[in-house]
């Protein structure tokens, strides 16, 4: 199972081995604090508001003064404050190193760590990274009982090309942090020396550093981290059955366990059994529904999400899940709930960054399908205006379509002219928009003159020339379909749209069907699971005489798919087996879906039937 669970996240990587200064001074600040309040409350008085905050005022001013009285008395001379002056100046105007020398020269003269954290500020600024280092290193070395200057200093070493002075540091954290506290460092330590430079060096250094806690709960995961992340798989199974032994009431251990079995058949079994002693377990019943959606269980999966939002009703991620899942299972009404309660979630949460273009986008087409174009264009207007360039593009392209079906062709026409993408590929999908808008009102005959147009320009792009290919097709040049498609073919040997749609057109026209049977099979290959494809199957079969083939195909296909169209194939086999009335309610199920379908339209007269 791979990358499926995370089992420490770090909210700075910085901070893996000390509290920064601020965070520093709220926990002093919130002792005292606490122990009033206690107190208080034994002695039937609670400090109000302005005591508190006056008590917090008191502790940071307290730490401020003990980290003042730790520096030097340094005699600001005129001569020093020119070159402070100047070295600023210069800095502003774009020069560093010159400014760079000058802080750190005077922080070697003065032993003033504050004139050494500001030449790392200006080598960090410079993207300067050894320099940055050899600052930090003086700054350390001038305030050593600094938290900021040791993370500074942590951060820079085990990204460089020697990790050796970070062992000590590490060494000494882990020594002085209490019991309590000291897994969480080890799992910090180890997310710190996975980006190390040298692997092996890190790697070694690890086994050291955790050594004196051998046999703890968060060595044995922290090797299972380890391991795993130097693709060292039975090592890492070892240590995280190790993790799962000491404590097998743990997520982390159990999470930790799935992970490193790398195997959905096993891992599933094992989440599930933990979950039916521990159905609170919130992430391993994440991590047992992205199993269940690997293994394609997609019901499954959607009952442990459902669960998971019954306790954060709220939790956009389940949200999103959760309307992937109910488009995968063609549950449209299912899945527009829970796009829009997503939508309507992170327009709650401005400080959320998940990003809603493609929940958008997917509303959109819901409301499309069902003939609500004001709705998708709603949607489509929500669009943030700094999504993903493509993906706007792309609800542009959308948004014309829209106003065409509305009736305003002349609008989606000209919002199509207004684009001016730079792209070939671009301009190519702006042609192919266009021919549609004209070929959706009727007007095929300017959707072939524009597509063949384009084809000449666009010779070499393999989806233009399909929709070129079906375009001819529905004009009756069949000759250009099959050579455009045959282009395709060439162009592109794994698409397997070209090849289901020739196959399909020689299936139609009842003619070379060997030939089709040939091309459908192919496709299908490429394709298994394309319910389109098997549709195509399916009427191949009908027409080669084989009705029973083609009714397994065809029920296949709309169980996968309720497309008219597959509807109305269905049916025709079924019709031809001498079943009528089930043929005819396939009849009237794919007319409630679009009434003015073309192959339902030529069917029901082709066979003389009504509805």
């Amino acid at each position: 199972m791979k990358n499926a669970f995370v089992i420490v996240t770090l909210s700075s990587i910085l901070a893996a081995c000390a509290v920064a200064p601020k965070q520093q001074a709220e926990q002093q600040a919130s002792t005292p604090a606490s122990s009033d309040t206690q107190a208080a409350v034994e002695g039937g008085k609670a400090p109000d508001g302005d005591e508190v905050a006056a008590s917090e005022e008191d502790e940071e001013a307290k730490a401020k003064a003990e980290a003042e009285a730790r520096l030097p008395k340094v005699e600001m001379t005129s001569t020093m404050l020119n070159q402070l002056l100047k070295a600023e100046f210069a800095f502003r105007k774009g020069d560093w190193q010159g400014p760079y020398l000058t802080m750190l020269s005077l922080a070697q003269q003065t032993r003033d760590p504050r004139l050494a954290r500001r030449a790392a500020e200006m080598a960090v600024a410079a993207r300067q990274a050894d320099d940055t280092l050899a600052a930090v290193r003086l700054w350390r070395q001038l305030d050593p009982t600094s938290d900021e200057a040791t993370q500074y200093f942590v951060g820079m070493v085990v990204t460089s090309d020697n990790i050796a002075d970070v062992e000590p540091v590490f060494v000494e954290r882990l020594q002085k942090s209490p019991p309590d506290k000291r897994g969480v460092l080890l799992f910090q330590i180890q997310q710190l020396l996975g980006r190390a430079k040298d692997k092996e060096a890190a790697s070694a250094m690890l086994e050291r550093v955790i050594a004196p806690y051998d046999g703890s709960f968060e060595a044995h995961i922290v090797r299972a981290q380890a391991a795993l992340a130097r693709g060292d798989r039975e090592a890492a199974q070892r240590a995280a059955h190790a993790a799962l032994v000491a404590k097998p009431d743990s997520e982390i251990a159990v999470l930790m366990m799935a992970q490193v079995l790398e195997d959905d058949g096993k891992a599933g079994p094992m989440l599930e059994a933990f979950l039916k002693t521990h159905p609170d377990a919130r992430e391993v019943r994440a991590a047992h529904a992205r199993v269940l959606v690997n293994q394609k269980q997609y019901a499954q999966a959607r009952a442990q999400f459902e669960t998971l939002l019954k306790g954060r009703p709220d939790d956009a991620g389940n949200l999103y899940a959760l309307g992937v899942l109910a488009t995968q299972m063609n549950d449209a009404q299912g899945a527009e709930g829970y796009f829009t309660r997503f939508v309507e979630v992170l327009g709650r949460n401005p400080e959320d960054e998940r990003d809603p273009t493609r929940a958008l986008l997917i509303l959109a087409q819901i409301a499309e399908e069902r003939r609500d174009y004001p709705a998708a264009l709603g949607w489509l207007e929500k669009i943030p205006a700094g999504t993903e360039p493509q993906l706007l593009f792309s609800a542009q392209l959308r948004r014309a379509q829209l106003l065409a079906r509305q009736g305003d062709l002349a609008g989606g026409r000209k919002l199509l002219a207004s684009l001016k993408p730079a792209e070939p590929a671009q301009q190519a999908q702006v042609a192919v928009a266009e021919s549609q808008l004209l070929r959706d009102a009727g007007r095929a005959l300017e959707a072939y003159s524009l597509m063949e147009a384009a084809a000449r320009r666009f010779p070499k792009n393999p989806d233009l020339l399909y929709d070129f290919a079906l375009l001819a097709e529905k004009i009756g040049r069949v000759d250009v379909m099959e050579k455009a498609l045959r282009d395709v073919m060439v162009l592109a040997p794994d698409n397997h749209h070209a090849y289901n749609a020739l196959g399909y057109s020689l299936a139609e026209r009842n003619t070379r069907l060997q030939e089709a049977y040939t091309l459908v099979a192919k496709a299908l290959e490429m394709a298994p699971g394309d319910p389109f494809i098997m549709d195509s199957m399916g009427w191949v079969q009908y027409r080669l005489g084989k009705l029973d083939e083609a009714e397994k195909y065809l029920r296949d296909a709309y169980a996968l798919r309720r497309d008219p169209e597959i509807a109305v194939h269905l049916g025709e086999v079924l019709f031809q087996k001498g079943q009528q009335a089930a043929a005819q309610a396939l009849w009237r199920e794919a007319s409630a879906k679009d009434p003015q379908n073309d192959t339902l339209r030529s069917t029901l007269a082709r066979l003389r039937q009504s509805l």
